[in-house]
């Protein structure tokens, strides 16, 4: 039995979820709520599979580095002298000091604060005074190879770092590759060697105080559009929707009449393999856990949430053009508009989330029901995590 406390979430309330969508219950609100469950579900269902934990283009040159703090995990990502991306745990292997604080260029090494152990941008320990005693700088008792930064695997992929906190997952490219093959049809084979993001205007954070799965379910469901989102609406419309879940780790939306070009004046280049009768199609897909992304047919964008607490998250937004054309300045006015076309959307459902994690202490709500048409997709997000939840109980 894992370690978390079943007197906090009952396996029945989580095998509930799995019951056909008109029986099914939702996530009891402990899920939502509970330090010691959002541990648990770091360990236990983040840990398992792959996880986004940042961007690679926001190492912005070889030899930078970035600590992040992952779910209360100090890790490190590290673009070494040849423009590798790595991730680390960003701890000194020694006595286990926090080795880096901020982000920024190291000249050097890597020195850890507390007894000057250092550290090349591959990870391997280099330098270590004084080990063997007063000015006796290596020790023959004690090999440097085996104590250099522990590596996580990781993998990069449309700009997002993934790790594999487990080491246990198959191989990324075998779980990202449905969602590659899906989407073959809008990009081609190289549509993705085709992103360019510009550093300016094409990034927002938000941080809203919710759970991160309240995020990933609204992602997931077109429902809420009329009432919550009434600009988009107008131009890809609830009713030109259509559910979106295979390979049980991708669920979301597709749009038939997706029309921001039109609407804000908008005229980026073009995915040149995105076929011409569908050019208002678009496709909003959750990648479980914490990605969220979607396509049109002049821009994609990528959301990491990342989850801070139990009640609260960050989306870290980053928008694609198409193509080294689309980042030249006499697109800028397009670019400003697709960034705040979606600066109204994603800010109008602060609001929905942040209401949704209110209402998860109340005791009039135990995890909710579903709706058998419109809710398919975030029925689909809850079952993929109650299953998860449910093996990490039982092992």
């Amino acid at each position: 039995m894992s370690n978390v406390n079943q007197t906090i979430i009952p396996i029945e309330l989580v095998e509930n979820v799995l019951n056909p969508i008109s029986e099914a219950t939702g996530m009891p609100n402990d899920a939502y709520t509970n330090a010691e469950y959002f541990t648990f579900e770091r360990d236990y269902v983040f840990g398992n599979t792959w996880v986004c934990i940042g961007f690679a283009s926001d190492l912005i040159k070889n030899g930078y580095v970035m600590p992040i703090d992952f779910m209360n995990l100090p890790l490190l990502l590290m673009k070494n002298r040849q423009g590798e991306v790595q991730v680390f745990h960003n701890v000194c292997s020694h006595r286990g000091m926090k080795l880096v604080h901020e982000a920024g260029e190291v000249q050097g090494m890597i020195r850890c604060p507390y007894h000057s152990w250092t550290y090349d941008l591959d990870g391997n320990l280099k330098g270590t005074p004084h080990i063997g005693g007063i000015a006796k700088h290596k020790d023959e008792r004690f090999k440097c190879e085996k104590h250099g930064l522990k590596p996580l695997r990781s993998a990069v992929w449309m700009d997002m770092v993934f790790v594999n906190l487990s080491g246990e997952a198959p191989s990324f490219s075998e779980h990202i590759a449905p969602l590659e093959q899906r989407w073959k049809t809008f990009l081609g084979d190289d549509g993705l060697g085709l992103l360019r993001r510009v550093n300016m205007g094409g990034n927002l954070e938000i941080e809203v105080n919710s759970n991160w799965k309240l995020a990933v379910e609204n992602y997931c469901e077109a429902y809420h559009l009329p009432w919550v989102h009434p600009s988009l609406n107008s131009y890809s419309r609830l009713e030109d929707h259509y559910n979106i879940l295979f390979d049980e780790r991708f669920a979301g939306q597709g749009s038939l009449a997706y029309n921001l070009s039109d609407t804000a004046g908008t005229h980026l280049p073009k995915f040149p393999s995105w076929p011409e009768d569908k050019l208002r199609h678009a496709e909003y897909v959750a990648l479980f856990p914490n990605v969220l992304l979607g396509i049109q047919a002049d821009h994609a964008f990528a959301m990491m949430i990342e989850p801070i607490s139990a009640e609260k998250s960050v989306e870290h937004l980053r928008i694609f053009y198409v193509g080294d054309e689309a980042t030249k300045d006499e697109f800028a006015a397009c670019r400003t508009a697709t960034v705040e076309s979606w600066r109204v959307v994603f800010g109008e459902d602060i609001g929905a989330v942040e209401g949704m994690q209110q209402g998860r202490h109340s005791p009039g709500f135990s995890g909710g029901v579903f709706s058998p048409e419109m809710d398919v997709p975030t029925h689909f997000f809850q079952t993929w995590l109650a299953k998860q939840v449910k093996s990490a109980m039982e092992d």
